[in-house]
């Protein structure tokens, strides 16, 4: 029989406040609007001598310090194919086609992703958190599964996987 163990974290406090807007079939671009986000996570993997996966308190703080980064800000994606995003010391202009936006430097969150899509903002999560995984317990998890809920009952997931030569 194979056994397999998994930690579950979901609660209240794993939330952020954000502004995003994102892009879709190529031309079209969302309005300026903001979302109460939730996260959960799941992390699978062998126990350690104290016979859990992670701490859980451990993994809750990484998740918060993680999730304060976002929090009240406008999430923009810096890895887009048409927008351009620009930085100086005091603000942020963004543009696609026609529209351009700018906003204080201090409120926005500038992220390495193609788009502020749930999907991409739970990687995001993600690989930050593996990271802070890795270095706490020496080795990856066999399984991390990040869902970012934008609206009730709307989640984007990702799971990162390890593979064969992932310590």
């Amino acid at each position: 029989m194979l056994e397999k163990f998994r930690v579950r974290l979901h609660n209240e406090q794993l939330t952020f406040n954000a502004a995003h807007f994102i892009t879709y079939d190529g031309n079209t671009c969302e309005q300026l609007h903001g979302h109460n986000f939730r996260v959960s996570v799941d992390v699978e993997g062998p126990l350690d001598e104290n016979h859990y996966v992670v701490d859980f308190i451990a993994l809750r703080n990484d998740l918060k310090q993680i999730t304060a980064t976002l929090d009240h800000g406008v999430l923009l994606p810096t890895m887009h194919s048409a927008m351009r995003v620009r930085e100086t010391e005091r603000e942020v202009e963004v543009t696609f086609g026609d529209r351009r936006w700018v906003f204080p430097r201090e409120d926005c969150r500038l992220l390495p992703v193609h788009n502020t899509t749930a999907e991409l903002i739970a990687r995001h999560i993600a690989v930050q958190l593996l990271h802070n995984l890795q270095q706490r317990l020496g080795r990856s998890p066999t399984l991390l599964r990040v869902a970012v809920e934008e609206e009730t009952s709307q989640w984007g997931i990702c799971e990162l996987h390890r593979g064969p030569t992932d310590g």
